[in-house]
C-alpha cells in the first residue's frame, strides 16, 4: 500500500487518482497540477519588462514625431524601430511561455463577486492587448519596408523586408501604426484602472499574483 506521508512536502501540489493495474487495482498515480496562486517568476519578469518598454516606446514615439526633420530625428526613428523589434521578440517569448505554462486561475474572491460582463471584459482586453503586441511592430515593419527603409537591428543585423517597396502601401500603412498604438494605450489605461479598482476598492488580492518578490 502506498504511503502518502512518505512523499516530500513538494508533492502536496499533486492530485492522486486511481488507475487500473493488473497486479494492483488500487495503484495510485500522481498527476501534476498547477495549484500556485501566482504567475511564475518568468511570466512576472516578462510582464513588467514589456510594460515598461511599451510605456517608454509610446512616449518616445510621441516625442520623436514632433521633431523637425534632422539627422537626430532619423537616429531616433532607428532607435524606435530597434525597440519595436525587441518588443516583438519579447512578445513572442511571453506568448510561448503563457501557452506552455498555464496562468493561475482568478482568485476565488474575484470569481465570486465579478459579474459575467466584467469577466468577458477581463479576457477580451487581455486578448486584444496580446494581438496588438504583435500587430503594432509588424505594421511598423511593413511600413518601413514599403517606404524603402530596411530595418538594421542595432545597426548590425539587417532584417528582411516584409513587403516590397511601394509608396502607395507605405502611405496607407503609416497612419495605422499610430492608430494601433493609441488603441493599445487605451487598453493599457483600462487595464491599469481595473487593477486599481481590484486593489483599492475590492481588495481581492488580484494584483498579488503579478507583484515581483512576494
Amino acid at each position: 500500500m502506498l504511503n502518502l506521508f512518505a512523499f516530500p512536502a513538494s508533492y502536496t501540489a499533486y492530485q492522486f487518482q486511481q488507475a487500473p493495474s493488473a497486479r494492483n487495482p488500487h495503484f495510485l498515480i500522481a498527476v501534476s497540477m498547477n495549484s500556485s496562486p501566482r504567475y511564475t517568476g518568468t511570466a512576472i519578469a516578462l510582464h513588467w519588462v514589456l510594460a515598461l518598454a511599451l510605456i517608454g516606446i509610446f512616449a518616445f514615439g510621441l516625442y520623436m514625431t514632433g521633431l523637425p526633420f534632422s539627422p537626430t530625428r532619423l537616429k531616433y526613428f532607428n532607435w524606435h524601430k530597434w525597440a519595436g523589434m525587441t518588443i516583438l521578440i519579447l512578445s513572442v517569448l511571453r506568448l510561448v511561455w503563457r501557452i506552455t505554462h498555464r496562468p493561475p486561475e482568478l482568485p476565488e474572491a474575484v470569481t465570486r463577486t465579478m459579474p459575467g460582463w466584467q469577466r468577458m471584459a477581463h479576457h477580451g482586453v487581455h486578448h486584444l492587448m496580446y494581438a496588438l503586441f504583435f500587430a503594432i511592430p509588424l505594421v511598423g515593419w511593413m511600413y518601413s519596408s514599403a517606404a524603402g527603409f530596411p530595418i538594421v537591428l542595432f545597426g548590425q543585423i539587417p532584417l528582411p523586408d516584409l513587403v516590397g517597396k511601394s509608396p502607395e502601401l507605405a502611405e496607407a500603412l503609416k497612419p495605422w501604426h499610430g492608430y494601433l498604438a493609441y488603441a493599445l494605450a487605451a487598453l493599457v489605461v483600462m487595464h491599469i484602472a481595473a487593477v486599481i479598482k481590484h486593489q483599492v476598492i475590492d481588495r481581492d488580492g488580484l494584483l498579488s499574483r503579478m507583484v515581483p518578490g512576494q
